[in-house]
């Protein structure tokens, strides 16, 4: 995970008061989606400034409505509740993304696949909690990309097995500081950076300095384990320490799962990516942490625009082909 200065729990508003009127930094940061939001842009205009911060918090909070898995009244839940009984139309952006986890899990050999939820409902990693083999095996009778049914004219999605349910926190926090950077450059905003908690992306460089983005060590909070210099590019982590709990016998279960065992892996302990843009970054994130570091780098390195690091099991730090030989990926 990105390294971040406000705990997700924490609810804040923060313009920095010392910005001129007449433009400057503006920063702005609250919790939404179970995670913290963060923008910080250079505006010439601070009122313009301002209200682009809002509008990216706007946003955030749509996005959250739409796409909660907790939240009743949201599209995801009344497709997992109603998808296994009949065809359920789908709005525009669920139909896009529901199409482009396809596209991951078709890339991915299934490490990438939505369907996991049907295994993921079972764990509470705040009390610790893991299915039993039973209701393990049970459930990933139900886990499976191939049986989610698009209909491509009715633009509907069903279940065609009984138990689905879809989760789109593999990629959503990354569609989500896509549609705030596509919101601030509508609105003329030329430098910036949008967070979700380990998924980032970036606009521009930093007034004449690329921005500096720490990747935490995975096994010691304040520790860092690399410094990435970035601009234009978006780059997510994911972590084996970000929700998790460790069992009486030091077995570490944490909330990235392998479709095949409905399991944490345990041959990796972190995965960033660099991509062009944050829906790419965070599946692939999700998608080599499952592969592991051998595995997910190879396919790395067949993708145009695309640099990973990955932290193994062991601590050990590997990096594709871009960033060793110093100079990483672009966007294409």
């Amino acid at each position: 995970m990105l390294s971040a200065t406000t705990h997700p729990s924490q609810r804040r508003l923060d313009f920095a008061a010392a910005a001129p009127r007449s433009g400057g930094w503006l920063k702005r940061e609250e919790a939404i989606m179970g995670t913290a939001i963060t923008v910080e842009l250079w505006c010439d205009d601070r009122r313009q400034g301002e209200a682009a911060a809002a509008a990216v918090m706007d946003e955030m909070h749509r996005i959250d409505r739409a796409m909660s898995p907790h939240k009743p009244g949201s599209e995801l839940s009344r497709i997992n509740r109603e998808a296994e009984h009949h065809a359920v139309p789908l709005s525009d952006e669920l139909w896009h993304l529901v199409g482009r986890s396809i596209e991951f899990s078709r890339l991915s050999g299934g490490a990438f696949d939505i369907s996991y939820a049907a295994v993921g409902q079972h764990y509470d990693y705040r009390l610790g909690l893991r299915p039993d083999a039973a209701t393990l095996a049970r459930a990933r009778t139900a886990v499976g990309w191939q049986h989610l049914r698009l209909d491509e004219r009715a633009r509907s999605l069903r279940f065609a097995r009984p138990g689905m349910r879809i989760d789109l926190g593999g990629f959503a926090k990354g569609h989500a500081v896509d549609r705030a950077a596509a919101l601030l450059q509508r609105r003329g905003i030329r430098q910036a950076i949008v967070s979700a908690g380990g998924d980032s992306r970036i606009l521009g460089d930093r007034r004449g300095r690329p921005w500096s983005l720490a990747i935490r060590d995975p096994r010691r909070p304040d520790g860092v384990a690399a410094v990435l210099p970035l601009e234009d590019v978006s780059v997510s982590t994911s972590g084996d320490y970000e929700r998790c709990f460790v069992t009486a016998e030091g077995e570490r279960v944490h909330h990235l799962i392998d479709p095949a065992t409905g399991r944490s892996p345990a041959h990796v302990r972190s995965v960033t990516i660099l991509a062009p843009d944050g829906l790419t970054s965070e599946a692939l994130s999700k998608t080599v942490f499952v592969l592991g570091a051998a595995r997910g780098l190879a396919l790395v390195e067949t993708l145009a625009g695309i640099d990973a690091v990955v932290i193994d099991a062991e601590g050990h730090l590997h990096a594709s082909s871009g960033l060793l030989q110093g100079s990483p990926a672009r966007p294409q």
